[in-house]
Protein backbone atom coordinates (compact mmCIF):
# COMPACT_ATOMS: atom_id res chain seq x y z
CA UNK A 1 0.00 0.00 0.00
CA UNK A 2 1.17 3.21 -0.92
CA UNK A 3 0.42 6.58 0.71
CA UNK A 4 0.65 9.81 -0.53
CA UNK A 5 -0.15 13.40 1.07
CA UNK A 6 1.54 16.90 1.20
CA UNK A 7 2.33 20.18 3.61
CA UNK A 8 2.73 24.05 2.68
CA UNK A 9 5.44 25.48 3.20
CA UNK A 10 3.39 28.91 4.12
CA UNK A 11 4.39 29.29 7.35
CA UNK A 12 5.47 28.51 10.25
CA UNK A 13 3.58 24.74 11.10
CA UNK A 14 1.40 25.18 14.28
CA UNK A 15 -1.04 22.71 16.09
CA UNK A 16 -3.92 22.52 13.31
CA UNK A 17 -0.85 21.14 11.02
CA UNK A 18 -0.11 18.67 13.41
CA UNK A 19 -3.04 16.94 14.40
CA UNK A 20 -4.78 17.51 11.50
CA UNK A 21 -2.25 16.12 9.16
CA UNK A 22 1.04 15.58 10.47
CA UNK A 23 0.23 13.10 13.14
CA UNK A 24 -2.20 11.12 11.17
CA UNK A 25 0.85 10.88 8.58
CA UNK A 26 2.98 10.03 10.58
CA UNK A 27 1.37 6.97 12.06
CA UNK A 28 0.99 5.86 8.41
CA UNK A 29 4.04 5.32 7.91
CA UNK A 30 3.76 1.73 9.56
CA UNK A 31 0.95 0.84 7.27
CA UNK A 32 2.75 0.66 4.06
CA UNK A 33 5.43 2.74 1.73
CA UNK A 34 4.76 6.17 2.70
CA UNK A 35 5.69 9.59 0.44
CA UNK A 36 5.46 12.90 1.81
CA UNK A 37 6.00 16.10 0.25
CA UNK A 38 6.70 19.45 0.91
CA UNK A 39 3.98 21.33 -1.79
CA UNK A 40 6.37 24.31 -2.62
CA UNK A 41 4.79 24.51 -6.05
CA UNK A 42 1.41 25.03 -4.43
CA UNK A 43 2.47 27.89 -2.23
CA UNK A 44 3.30 29.94 -5.24
CA UNK A 45 -0.28 30.76 -5.33
CA UNK A 46 -0.14 32.81 -2.42
CA UNK A 47 4.17 33.48 -1.69
CA UNK A 48 5.82 35.53 -4.04
CA UNK A 49 8.97 36.11 -1.52
CA UNK A 50 12.07 33.77 -3.00
CA UNK A 51 13.76 33.51 0.19
CA UNK A 52 11.21 32.98 2.69
CA UNK A 53 9.63 29.81 0.81
CA UNK A 54 13.05 28.08 0.74
CA UNK A 55 13.17 29.00 4.95
CA UNK A 56 9.77 27.85 4.99
CA UNK A 57 10.55 24.24 2.94
CA UNK A 58 13.40 23.75 5.41
CA UNK A 59 11.39 24.68 8.17
CA UNK A 60 9.06 22.20 7.46
CA UNK A 61 10.92 19.38 6.71
CA UNK A 62 12.90 19.85 10.11
CA UNK A 63 9.85 20.16 12.08
CA UNK A 64 8.20 17.13 9.86
CA UNK A 65 10.88 15.35 11.63
CA UNK A 66 10.84 16.80 14.86
CA UNK A 67 7.63 15.30 14.83
CA UNK A 68 8.32 11.82 14.07
CA UNK A 69 8.78 11.29 10.54
CA UNK A 70 11.18 8.55 10.15
CA UNK A 71 13.09 8.84 6.75
CA UNK A 72 14.11 5.53 6.70
CA UNK A 73 9.97 4.50 6.77
CA UNK A 74 9.00 7.35 5.42
CA UNK A 75 10.04 9.42 1.99
CA UNK A 76 10.24 13.78 2.87
CA UNK A 77 10.72 15.44 -0.09
CA UNK A 78 10.30 18.80 -1.90
CA UNK A 79 7.72 18.67 -5.00
CA UNK A 80 9.82 21.20 -7.18
CA UNK A 81 12.64 17.89 -6.49
CA UNK A 82 10.55 15.88 -8.99
CA UNK A 83 9.77 17.70 -12.08
CA UNK A 84 7.50 14.75 -13.45
CA UNK A 85 4.24 16.28 -11.72
CA UNK A 86 4.17 19.80 -14.06
CA UNK A 87 4.88 17.57 -16.73
CA UNK A 88 1.65 15.10 -15.55
CA UNK A 89 -0.48 17.77 -14.92
CA UNK A 90 -0.07 19.58 -18.10
CA UNK A 91 -1.58 16.58 -19.51
CA UNK A 92 -4.30 16.29 -16.62
CA UNK A 93 -5.32 19.72 -17.46
CA UNK A 94 -6.05 18.80 -21.14
CA UNK A 95 -8.49 16.62 -20.21
CA UNK A 96 -9.99 18.27 -17.31
CA UNK A 97 -13.71 20.26 -17.81
CA UNK A 98 -13.72 23.38 -16.49
CA UNK A 99 -16.99 22.63 -15.06
CA UNK A 100 -15.02 20.32 -12.82
CA UNK A 101 -12.79 23.19 -11.60
CA UNK A 102 -15.16 26.04 -11.10
CA UNK A 103 -17.20 24.01 -8.51
CA UNK A 104 -14.30 23.65 -6.23
CA UNK A 105 -14.88 25.06 -3.11
CA UNK A 106 -11.63 26.08 -2.39
CA UNK A 107 -11.31 28.41 -4.96
CA UNK A 108 -13.76 30.56 -4.20
CA UNK A 109 -13.58 30.09 -0.46
CA UNK A 110 -9.80 31.96 -1.51
CA UNK A 111 -10.85 34.85 -3.60
CA UNK A 112 -13.92 35.65 -0.73
CA UNK A 113 -10.80 35.65 1.53
CA UNK A 114 -8.95 37.94 -0.92
CA UNK A 115 -6.61 36.04 -3.01
CA UNK A 116 -6.02 37.01 -6.79
CA UNK A 117 -7.90 34.95 -9.28
CA UNK A 118 -4.99 33.63 -10.71
CA UNK A 119 -4.81 30.63 -13.51
CA UNK A 120 -2.63 28.88 -10.83
CA UNK A 121 -5.22 29.32 -7.89
CA UNK A 122 -7.89 27.62 -10.43
CA UNK A 123 -5.93 25.31 -11.57
CA UNK A 124 -4.95 24.03 -8.27
CA UNK A 125 -6.70 20.79 -8.11
CA UNK A 126 -5.19 19.68 -11.10
CA UNK A 127 -1.40 20.10 -9.70
CA UNK A 128 -2.64 18.09 -6.70
CA UNK A 129 -3.84 15.52 -8.90
CA UNK A 130 -0.86 15.36 -10.74
CA UNK A 131 1.06 15.36 -7.00
CA UNK A 132 -1.09 12.26 -6.30
CA UNK A 133 -1.61 9.94 -9.50
CA UNK A 134 2.43 10.34 -9.96
CA UNK A 135 2.80 8.20 -7.89
CA UNK A 136 0.25 5.34 -7.98
CA UNK A 137 -0.95 6.34 -4.83
CA UNK A 138 -3.32 3.94 -2.71
CA UNK A 139 -4.55 6.21 0.27
CA UNK A 140 -4.32 9.81 0.47
CA UNK A 141 -5.28 10.80 4.37
CA UNK A 142 -7.14 14.07 4.30
CA UNK A 143 -9.68 16.32 6.74
CA UNK A 144 -13.46 16.12 5.71
CA UNK A 145 -13.06 19.86 4.42
CA UNK A 146 -10.27 18.17 1.66
CA UNK A 147 -12.30 15.76 0.36
CA UNK A 148 -12.98 17.46 -2.56
CA UNK A 149 -9.94 17.60 -3.88
CA UNK A 150 -9.44 14.07 -3.63
CA UNK A 151 -12.48 13.70 -5.19
CA UNK A 152 -11.53 15.73 -8.03
CA UNK A 153 -8.28 13.91 -8.52
CA UNK A 154 -10.58 10.70 -8.86
CA UNK A 155 -12.69 12.45 -11.41
CA UNK A 156 -9.61 13.59 -13.42
CA UNK A 157 -7.83 9.82 -13.34
CA UNK A 158 -11.35 8.42 -14.48
CA UNK A 159 -11.51 11.00 -17.47
CA UNK A 160 -7.41 10.21 -18.25
CA UNK A 161 -8.75 6.21 -17.94
CA UNK A 162 -11.43 6.70 -20.49
CA UNK A 163 -9.70 8.44 -22.94
CA UNK A 164 -6.23 6.49 -23.17
CA UNK A 165 -6.41 3.58 -21.11
CA UNK A 166 -6.12 2.17 -17.71
CA UNK A 167 -3.42 4.06 -16.93
CA UNK A 168 -4.48 5.06 -12.95
CA UNK A 169 -5.46 3.55 -10.06
CA UNK A 170 -7.77 5.53 -8.17
CA UNK A 171 -6.66 6.31 -4.95
CA UNK A 172 -9.00 6.29 -1.65
CA UNK A 173 -9.48 9.03 1.14
CA UNK A 174 -8.41 7.90 4.91
CA UNK A 175 -10.49 10.75 7.00
CA UNK A 176 -9.40 10.89 10.75
CA UNK A 177 -12.90 12.09 11.82
CA UNK A 178 -11.13 12.62 15.56
CA UNK A 179 -9.16 15.61 14.26
CA UNK A 180 -11.63 17.41 11.72
CA UNK A 181 -11.15 21.15 13.02
CA UNK A 182 -8.71 21.72 15.07
CA UNK A 183 -10.02 25.44 16.71
CA UNK A 184 -7.82 28.56 16.36
CA UNK A 185 -7.78 31.37 19.02
CA UNK A 186 -10.84 32.92 17.90
CA UNK A 187 -13.05 29.57 17.56
CA UNK A 188 -12.75 29.13 13.85
CA UNK A 189 -10.58 27.01 12.40
CA UNK A 190 -6.50 26.95 13.01
CA UNK A 191 -5.51 28.76 9.81
CA UNK A 192 -2.62 30.63 8.85
CA UNK A 193 -4.67 32.40 6.98
CA UNK A 194 -6.82 33.45 9.46
CA UNK A 195 -4.10 34.40 11.89
CA UNK A 196 -5.23 32.75 14.77
CA UNK A 197 -2.54 29.61 15.06
CA UNK A 198 -0.77 28.66 18.07
CA UNK A 199 2.83 27.76 16.26
CA UNK A 200 3.86 23.77 16.84
CA UNK A 201 7.76 25.35 18.02
CA UNK A 202 7.00 28.64 18.98
CA UNK A 203 8.82 30.56 21.79
CA UNK A 204 7.73 29.84 25.59
CA UNK A 205 6.46 33.17 25.91
CA UNK A 206 4.75 33.93 22.49
CA UNK A 207 2.83 30.34 22.52
CA UNK A 208 1.73 30.99 26.58
CA UNK A 209 0.25 34.92 24.77
CA UNK A 210 -1.93 33.16 21.91
CA UNK A 211 -3.03 30.40 24.73
CA UNK A 212 -4.33 33.46 26.31
CA UNK A 213 -5.52 35.45 23.77
CA UNK A 214 -8.31 32.55 23.15
CA UNK A 215 -11.96 34.04 22.82
CA UNK A 216 -14.42 33.40 24.97
CA UNK A 217 -17.98 34.29 26.07
CA UNK A 218 -18.66 36.34 28.77
CA UNK A 219 -19.95 33.71 31.50
CA UNK A 220 -19.41 34.52 34.89
CA UNK A 221 -16.63 32.51 37.05
CA UNK A 222 -18.78 30.83 38.76
CA UNK A 223 -21.65 29.59 36.88
CA UNK A 224 -21.34 26.54 34.72
CA UNK A 225 -19.91 26.65 31.30
CA UNK A 226 -19.96 24.32 28.06
CA UNK A 227 -16.98 22.04 27.74
CA UNK A 228 -17.96 20.99 23.83
CA UNK A 229 -18.39 24.14 22.28
CA UNK A 230 -15.18 25.75 23.95
CA UNK A 231 -12.46 25.87 22.23
CA UNK A 232 -9.93 26.15 25.35
CA UNK A 233 -11.03 22.26 26.42
CA UNK A 234 -11.01 20.91 22.44
CA UNK A 235 -7.62 21.94 22.23
CA UNK A 236 -6.78 20.36 25.68
CA UNK A 237 -8.68 17.07 24.72
CA UNK A 238 -5.63 17.24 21.82
CA UNK A 239 -2.96 17.04 24.41
CA UNK A 240 -4.58 16.04 28.20
CA UNK A 241 -5.14 12.52 29.02
CA UNK A 242 -8.89 10.59 29.32
CA UNK A 243 -9.02 11.54 32.94
CA UNK A 244 -7.41 15.19 32.70
CA UNK A 245 -10.17 15.95 30.55
CA UNK A 246 -12.59 14.54 32.78
CA UNK A 247 -11.64 16.61 35.34
CA UNK A 248 -11.41 19.63 33.05
CA UNK A 249 -15.22 18.71 32.02
CA UNK A 250 -16.57 18.57 35.49
CA UNK A 251 -15.40 21.90 36.33
CA UNK A 252 -16.62 23.07 32.99
CA UNK A 253 -20.12 21.94 34.15
CA UNK A 254 -19.92 22.80 37.97
CA UNK A 255 -18.64 26.55 37.35
CA UNK A 256 -16.15 28.07 39.92
CA UNK A 257 -13.35 28.39 37.76
CA UNK A 258 -12.61 31.17 35.43
CA UNK A 259 -10.97 30.56 31.37
CA UNK A 260 -7.98 32.37 32.62
CA UNK A 261 -7.39 29.23 34.74
CA UNK A 262 -8.14 26.67 31.96
CA UNK A 263 -6.33 28.47 29.29
CA UNK A 264 -3.15 28.41 31.56
CA UNK A 265 -3.54 24.78 32.13
CA UNK A 266 -3.86 24.52 28.33
CA UNK A 267 -0.64 26.26 27.83
CA UNK A 268 1.19 23.74 30.88
CA UNK A 269 0.06 21.01 28.52
CA UNK A 270 0.50 21.80 25.52
CA UNK A 271 4.10 22.81 26.38
CA UNK A 272 4.76 19.52 28.14
CA UNK A 273 2.81 17.79 25.12
CA UNK A 274 5.42 19.09 22.84
CA UNK A 275 8.71 19.12 24.88
CA UNK A 276 10.07 16.00 23.60
CA UNK A 277 9.47 17.19 20.07
CA UNK A 278 11.25 20.20 21.00
CA UNK A 279 14.27 18.25 22.46
CA UNK A 280 14.60 16.12 18.94
CA UNK A 281 14.41 19.56 16.37
CA UNK A 282 17.41 20.76 18.70
CA UNK A 283 19.04 17.73 18.08
CA UNK A 284 18.29 17.75 14.15
CA UNK A 285 19.49 21.21 13.93
CA UNK A 286 23.10 20.45 15.46
CA UNK A 287 23.47 18.51 12.17
CA UNK A 288 23.85 20.85 9.54
CA UNK A 289 23.82 18.50 6.92
CA UNK A 290 21.17 16.31 8.39
CA UNK A 291 17.77 17.98 6.51
CA UNK A 292 19.37 18.17 2.86
CA UNK A 293 20.66 14.50 2.85
CA UNK A 294 16.45 13.47 4.17
CA UNK A 295 15.60 15.21 0.97
CA UNK A 296 17.81 14.22 -1.10
CA UNK A 297 17.12 10.51 -0.20
CA UNK A 298 13.32 10.75 -0.52
CA UNK A 299 13.50 13.04 -3.73
CA UNK A 300 15.67 10.01 -5.34
CA UNK A 301 13.01 7.57 -4.50
CA UNK A 302 9.73 9.78 -5.31
CA UNK A 303 11.60 10.45 -8.89
CA UNK A 304 12.60 6.64 -9.83
CA UNK A 305 8.19 6.18 -8.93
CA UNK A 306 7.62 9.10 -11.00
CA UNK A 307 9.89 8.22 -13.95
CA UNK A 308 7.89 4.80 -14.33
CA UNK A 309 4.40 6.49 -14.16
CA UNK A 310 5.61 9.37 -16.38
CA UNK A 311 6.87 7.07 -18.93
CA UNK A 312 3.64 5.22 -19.42
CA UNK A 313 1.65 8.11 -19.86
CA UNK A 314 3.64 9.77 -22.28
CA UNK A 315 3.43 6.51 -24.02
CA UNK A 316 -0.44 6.41 -23.81
CA UNK A 317 -0.38 10.27 -24.88
CA UNK A 318 1.86 9.73 -27.63
CA UNK A 319 4.80 12.21 -26.71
Amino acid sequence: MRILSGIQPSGALHIGNYFGMMKPAIALQAEGEALYFIADYHALTSLRDPGALRENSRRVALDFLACGLDPDRAALFLQSDVPQVTELAWILGTVTPMGLLERCHSYKDKLARGAAASAGLFTYPVLMAADILIYDSDIVPVGRDQKQHLEVTRDIAIKMNETFGDLFKLPEPRIHAETEVVPGTDAQKMSKSYRNTIEIFGAEKETRKRVMSIVTDSTPIDAPKDAASSAIFQLYSLVASTEEKEVMAAEFRRGGTGYGDFKKRLFESLWRYFAPMRERRAAILAQPNYIDGVLARGAERANAIADKVMARVRDAVGV
